[in-house]
């Protein structure tokens, strides 16, 4: 008798227990499912016949359509192999997208690097690429072991976006016969505001030399509205790469470096007073800390006041804690700091909207930073908040 209470007391307990703990099992998904409907995925892993998408870029037209670019790869999350470059539009800043667009695709090579840039005067815009065969890695063409090399591309849209002009290669315009692998971008390019060489379009670039195997940043540029490109001025020093450029308020160029002398775990940054024709004065910037990673920047116009913004995963080690920097003395100092998620989180791009607006597009996720590519728009106010 005792034996059987003890029995009934110990069924009790456990149905108690199982009873208890199983509402914290069942809600650990739904918190998660929560958390990523949370995050504004234009592009997703696994969705629209593509198992990654990495490598963002966005810009803003002149007639205000938002068009973000990425990588669509086929087969995983690997920088080799079946890659598209694809695309999506928005005609209301970002709350909506359109379709899935692939504007280029090549039977299994890798067409990628995206770099977009608008021509303000023409309203045109021109994107710049990189390909390669798809079964030829990295490591191969850096050893010149690889069947072909990297080759550089440009497409162009006369209509807002909505179609493109079929990939014209430009590599030997824009890449010395020495380089092996080669990069535009990623993300977007500028068109010089004002000075001497206003009008000019620059995108930002990084290659890798045959023999040395040293890897520097240097720019390409356009002075008739893209219909030509030329070769820019290189970093003056090597162990940089992937890089954005900016206009500051004085129509100086600087160029923000993705930076592998550990020395230091921060950007490296150079300067231009020859609209990129040549770099000089390179640096680190300890503000703009580090885990080595692409970042992007931008320059935002609001009545007098020139602001530089600066965008990365905010951290010395780990790819992780997006934010978005700003600067009111040409980069000279970094006092505002917006931290946009805390989450893994990888490769971005920013744009300028209406003014007093700007967009962030960037790769993230719950568990990983490739997850998928993520829009949020932010105000100038949200930024300056300390």
């Amino acid at each position: 008798m005792i034996y059987s209470n003890r029995l009934k007391n110990r069924c009790l307990l456990i149905l108690l227990l199982i009873f208890w703990v199983s509402p914290l099992f069942s809600q650990a998904p739904k918190e998660k499912q929560e958390s990523l409907e949370a995050l504004n995925f234009v592009f997703e892993g696994g969705n629209e016949d593509y198992k990654c998408f990495r490598i963002p870029a966005v810009v803003t037209t002149n007639n205000g359509t938002l068009l973000a670019f990425a990588e669509g790869r086929k087969n995983g999350c690997s920088d080799t192999g079946d890659i598209d470059l694809v695309m999506k539009r928005s005609t209301d800043g970002g709350k909506t997208w359109g379709k899935l667009e692939v504007l280029w695709h090549d039977e299994g090579n890798t067409c990628g690097n995206p770099s977009p840039v608008v021509d303000r005067v023409t309203g045109n815009i021109f994107l710049l690429s990189t390909w390669n065969l798809g079964t030829d890695h990295e490591s191969d063409i850096i050893d010149q072991k690889s069947r072909d090399t990297r080759r550089v591309f440009i497409l162009k849209s006369t209509n807002d976006g909505k179609s493109w002009s079929k990939p014209k290669e430009i590599t030997s315009d824009v890449k010395l016969p020495n380089w092996t692998w080669y990069a535009t971008g990623p993300g977007s390019g500028i068109q010089i505001l004002g000075g001497k060489y206003k009008g000019r379009l620059v995108i930002a670039c990084d290659h890798i030399e045959a023999v040395t195997k040293k890897y520097y940043s240097h720019v390409i540029f356009s002075d008739d509205h893209g219909s030509t490109w030329e070769l820019g001025g290189i970093s003056p020093r090597d162990q940089v790469n992937e890089c954005e450029v900016v206009e500051l308020s004085d129509h100086r160029l600087m160029l923000n470096m993705r930076n592998y002398d550990r020395k230091m775990v921060s950007r490296q940054l150079a300067y231009s007073n020859d609209g990129g024709e040549s770099w000089k004065d390179m640096r680190h910037h300890e503000a703009l800390v580090e885990p080595i990673c692409q970042a992007s920047t931008l320059r935002l116009d609001v009545e007098e006041q020139v602001y530089v913004l600066f965008a990365n995963p905010a951290d010395d080690k780990k790819r992780a804690n997006m934010t978005i920097r700003l600067s009111k003395d040409d980069g000279k100092s970094w006092p505002f700091a917006k931290q946009i998620y805390s989450g893994p989180s990888a490769y971005s791009d920013l744009t300028a909207m209406d003014g007093k607006n700007i967009g962030i597009f960037y790769e993230g996720g719950q568990e990983s930073a490739y997850e998928g590519i993520i829009w949020e728009t932010l105000s100038l106010t949200e930024l300056l908040e300390k």
